[in-house]
């Protein structure tokens, strides 16, 4: 197993260092002169030149990638042009508010969809198998922006069971955090229901059909037993995929459900960055959010290694 975990971390690595690179030259070879789309028209040389000093780009090239590698491995991001402060620190002030609607729209969604897809499989060609690929449908065909909106109107405006909008810290309280992120885990879970559900629903199918399936029934065991504790775990290698990749995609993909709901998260940022062409900012969000995915990926698969033993060889 640590030899299997090892190998993934060494292959992990040339994947960052590409994206690193992709992202410096991001900057440095795109079309006109970033200090100038930055400062505008009207800046004079000096304010230039300052500006091109703080992004590292009064240098050749290939001081510039060592610099800035350099910078990197020290935790060193840089300084956003806007702000004036370390660009860690204005995602570590944003990050709290995207993992917690992340972890809540991942629970809502495993809660859900798992069982959904499950019953779906055992009642194949039935009204819960219909009932879901409908659900399924309608969380594909909606756009989450307006199931946040319909959400608000009914459960926060009409009813007044939430808040309508913003974000309350853990540190501030349990329940005032919590029943801040229902609503807005609700509204992105929906297209991670359909997807999650109709993925566990084909798998479970598959799995059905295999011969240990029929002799753990004829062993006597419960059908419980045999969905939950046989049946699921042999089918978890493709489900496990769907829910890593869904939420590495949460991470990176929050910018609307937070702008509808007032969530001072990494959505938020990115946008204010990309308006403001802060470009510190922009280069560290897209190598956090390629760090995210190949993290996710590398569970994934030690994940797939604790289900199946035979993966590791």
């Amino acid at each position: 197993m640590a030899q299997y975990f090892l190998k993934r971390v060494i292959m992990a690595v040339p994947v960052m260092l590409f994206v690193a690179v992709f992202v410096f030259l991001l900057l440095r070879l795109a079309p006109g002169d970033p200090a100038l789309m930055i400062a505008g028209e009207l800046a004079t040389p000096e304010q230039l030149a300052a500006i091109r000093r703080n992004l590292g780009l009064d240098g050749s090239l290939t001081s510039q990638f060592f610099t800035w590698m350099g910078n990197l491995l020290k935790g060193d991001f840089g300084i956003s042009l806007i702000s004036n402060q370390p660009v860690l620190t204005l995602i570590a002030q944003r990050l709290e508010p995207t993992l917690a609607l992340t972890l809540v729209t991942m629970v809502i969604t495993i809660i859900i969809a798992v069982p959904l897809g499950v019953f779906a499989a055992w009642r194949h060609g039935g009204l819960t198998d219909r009932a879901v690929m409908i659900i399924s449908v309608i969380g594909f065909s909606i756009p989450v922006f307006v199931i946040g909106y319909v959400l608000i109107s009914i459960f926060a405006v009409n009813l007044k069971l939430f808040p309508v909008q913003g974000y309350r810290p853990l540190a501030g309280g349990f329940l005032p955090f919590i029943e801040r992120l229902i609503l807005p885990g609700l509204a992105l879970a929906s297209i991670f229901i359909a997807l999650v559900s109709r993925m566990t629903r084909g798998s479970m199918l598959e799995v059905l059909r295999e011969d240990y399936v029929r002799t753990a029934r004829a062993k006597g065991l419960s059908e419980w037993l045999v969905l939950f504790r046989h049946a699921l775990r042999n089918a978890a290698i493709p489900i496990l995929t769907v829910i890593g990749g869904s939420f590495a995609m949460l991470i990176s993909g929050v910018v609307v459900t937070e702008s509808v709901f007032n969530i001072p998260g990494l959505g938020r940022l990115v946008i204010d960055a990309v308006l403001a062409r802060d470009y510190p900012v922009i280069q560290a969000i897209i190598l956090l959010t390629s760090g995210v995915y190949v993290v996710i990926n590398l569970l994934i698969d030690l994940s797939y290694a604790l289900t199946d033993p035979r993966i590791r060889y």
